[in-house]
């Protein structure tokens, strides 16, 4: 009997241990309490103080303006310290304050007064935009004005500030040794009585140190930060980041209005910061990255997936280096980089400097200024199921990389430039094309480093020949033109494509499929959150060619590194289900990122919104 009660007690510890492990927040609680749901923390701050590996932070209905930035992080994938919003709650954590303290000067212009220490250590509005890669708008401040929720325009001098000339409410700032000054034409509204808001802290959930492991933050709505301009080659603030981590999981949130990046999954900061905008510069930064644990035991593995990132100024989702061995899936991307402000060579829906061994699947990328832009190192990477389109500049870019780059089942809907010819070790599969390629030279001379297969290890530079590229199955639904691989210094593959209305193939293609009076006539509409791709399609095509079903074996090996097209643990690819899930046949696989089953116009749900149907 004494054993089974020793039991038992044994059995209450544990699981009082257990609860001792689950905090809660609410807008109601107090700092003071013990974090228990009847006697909540107030701030999610006070909750990571305490918590430790295996925690799980509940933060209840509610806004929270602070900048969280977690002490600890956990220790595995099974004792990650976890934020949650509570389920079925909105909970906001905003980087702003409200601000009501606005005088009127004339009709529609206001002025406020605000003292430097109400910004603390850091102030927005003596803080301008600058960087490596930056190439016009340092004049921009980090700062914003919201008036109900959206951004008004910052203005470049204070007599640009006049409703008789400006299209929209707009804001100009001025700091001395004292004071914060910001005068705003509201147009209408009155700023007293609407919700009017300003950026405050550069970044809402971000470690202030690196190597804070295994957070998950998980249901939330964050938004409105002063973040920074991040290139490649400095440290990247995020609405939300990483801040040179392992083994976050960031999802089912809200992302929107960072100045500049919605989610960061990239470098440390150093005394090299935004001084190294030249291939050297980031040549040598990633060296001096290696003497900072850049490694898969402790830099990547990182899961983003299921979020909502929007109007943020520069880019949803940025990565240099510290991206590696991740995976980005089930994100909407959207209305990146539209106020057109400042602009630099950093401006994509996703962003990524050495993605070696990332797969990027599942996303919807619309309304940006470039999709997804893979930039040097791209190695081992996956590129899967993707919908593009409504992108400006481009919709894929693959940058001076050496490969092996796997992009299978895309839709890639934006006919505008791809700069895709001069990275080797590329298969495009199974994709549905509108871009043209990006006019280049038959080389780009600079020396990019390649690595050691499935590691971070330099095992040698290359500069950039056009070549070592495979085309199958993909539809080109007119504008591209592939005869510029016809130079390629490299070995080029093309097999079983089809090429509609002025589409062209190269010289390399085989069993090519022309159709220059077929017009495919895609358009894409959104309803109740539901996407629909209709387009004009035909079973004839791979009838005609008799497509293989595209393996491996098949791919070879990427010149350059010497190194297989597989996944991270070494396996092989097999393209056999096709954007929707659905299987292939073997014998005939069929052509583009759907299986055909009807020759004709169809109308194919390509995307659910996920924060708009509830799912």
């Amino acid at each position: 009997m004494g054993n089974v009660i020793k039991i038992l007690v044994l059995f209450i510890l544990s699981a009082f241990g257990a609860s001792a492990q689950q905090y809660h927040v609410a807008v109601n609680g107090n700092d003071g309490n013990d974090g228990s749901l009847r006697r909540p923390f107030k701030t999610i701050t006070a909750a990571a103080d305490v918590a430790q590996p295996g925690s799980v932070i509940t933060v209840h209905a509610g806004v929270y303006r602070e900048q969280v930035a977690p002490p600890r992080g956990g220790s595995s994938d099974q004792k990650r310290i976890w934020y949650k919003a509570a389920k079925g709650e909105k909970v906001e954590i905003k980087g702003s304050e409200i601000i009501k303290s606005w005088k009127r000067l004339s009709a529609t212009k206001w002025t406020v007064t605000l003292p430097n220490h109400f910004f603390g250590k850091f102030n927005p509005y003596s803080d301008t935009i600058h960087g490596d890669w930056l190439e016009k708008g340092n004049w921009c401040h980090t700062g914003e004005v919201y008036l109900n929720g959206k951004p008004l325009t910052e203005v470049k001098d204070i007599k640009q500030l006049d409703s008789a000339t400006i299209k929209a409410p707009a804001w100009y700032c001025r700091v001395d040794e004292s004071n914060t000054v910001i005068w705003a034409d509201f147009f209408n509204a009155d700023p007293n009585k609407e919700m009017v808001e300003i950026n405050v802290r550069q970044t809402v959930f971000y470690p202030s140190k690196p190597g804070i492991n295994y957070i998950g933050v998980s249901g939330f709505t964050m938004s409105q930060a002063a973040t920074p301009w991040v290139p490649p080659t400095a440290e990247q603030f995020g609405l939300i980041g990483t801040h040179w981590s392992r083994g976050w999981v960031i999802e089912n949130n809200d992302i929107s209005y960072s100045k500049c990046a919605g989610i960061t999954l990239g470098k440390y900061g150093d005394e090299w910061d935004n001084k190294s905008g030249s291939v050297e510069g980031f040549i040598k930064t990633t060296q001096r990255a290696l003497d900072h644990s850049w490694n898969k035991e402790h830099i990547g593995s990182h899961l983003v997936r299921n979020n909502q990132i929007h109007n943020c100024g520069q880019v949803g989702i940025a990565g240099s280096l510290g991206a590696v061995f991740s995976t980005i899936t089930g994100n909407s991307i959207h209305d990146i980089a539209e106020q057109k402000l400042f602009w630099g060579y950093e401006m994509a829906g996703i962003k990524l400097h050495a993605p070696i061994d990332v797969e990027i699947s599942h996303n919807h990328i619309y309304n940006t200024e470039g999709g997804i832009w893979l930039d040097w190192m791209a190695q081992g990477t996956r590129i899967t199921k993707n919908f593009l389109h409504n992108n400006r500049v481009q919709d894929f870019s693959l940058e001076v990389n050496h490969g092996p780059v796997v992009v299978d089942d895309n839709l890639f809907l934006s006919p505008q430039l791809a700069q895709v010819r001069l990275s080797q070790g590329v298969a495009f599969v199974n994709n549905l094309i509108a871009w043209k390629l990006w006019e280049t030279n038959d080389l780009d001379p600079r020396p990019t480093p390649f690595l050691k297969p499935h590691s971070t290890l330099i095992a040698g530079f290359h500069n950039n020949p056009c070549g070592d590229t495979r085309f199958y199955n993909n539809i080109f639904l007119g504008r591209t033109d592939l005869s510029p691989y016809d130079n390629a210094a490299l070995p080029v593959k093309m097999e079983g494509n089809v090429y509609l209305a002025d589409a062209r193939p190269s010289k390399y293609e085989q069993q090519p499929v022309r159709n220059p009076d077929h017009s495919p006539a895609f358009g894409i509409e959104e309803k109740n959150g539901m996407w629909y791709l209709s387009v004009n399609l035909k079973t004839s095509w791979s009838e005609n060619i008799k497509p293989r079903l595209i393996d491996t074996r098949l791919l070879g090996k990427a010149v350059v590194p010497h190194q297989s097209f597989e996944d991270p643990n070494g396996n092989t690819f097999l393209f056999d289900t096709d954007y929707l899930g659905i299987t292939r046949k073997a014998k005939n696989p069929g052509v583009g990122p759907f299986v055909i089953t009807k020759n004709g116009r169809q109308r194919i749900k390509v995307w659910q919104d996920r924060h708009r149907t509830g799912l």
